[in-house]
């Protein structure tokens, strides 16, 4: 899939283990399935409830578009009715930016933190 940057499912393994800090706002700590990796994600929890142990595929792209060209600058889901869009094969959909990644690099394996 063009514009696709990584995919995996996820496992929920704990949320908000340093307490809830807004009131629709949780934050996951995941593991990944495929690779030897832990995810820190902030959802918005009031839209899409989760529990521990509920997997979910993480999909993270460059752009909505199917064909992987770039989202316009401004959202127009009306263009995207005829064009077909990646949103449209999930429940819930978020939009931003990574905040951090890290690596271990004491190990031989390697194992990311997104």
């Amino acid at each position: 899939m063009a514009g696709v940057l990584f995919e995996d499912i996820f496992n929920v393994k704990d949320i908000d283990p340093e307490g809830k800090k807004f009131d629709r706002v949780s934050r996951l700590h995941c593991e990944s399935e495929s690779f030897k990796m832990d995810l820190i994600l902030d959802i918005n929890s009031w839209l899409y409830p989760m529990e521990l142990g509920d997997k979910f595929r993480l999909v993270l792209a460059t752009t909505l578009r199917e064909d992987g060209y770039p989202d316009g600058v401004d959202w127009n889901p009306l263009g995207l009715e005829s064009e077909g869009s990646r949103a449209d094969s999930f429940e819930y959909v978020m939009s931003g930016k990574v905040y951090r990644i890290e690596g271990d690099e004491a190990t031989v394996e390697p194992s990311s933190r997104l």
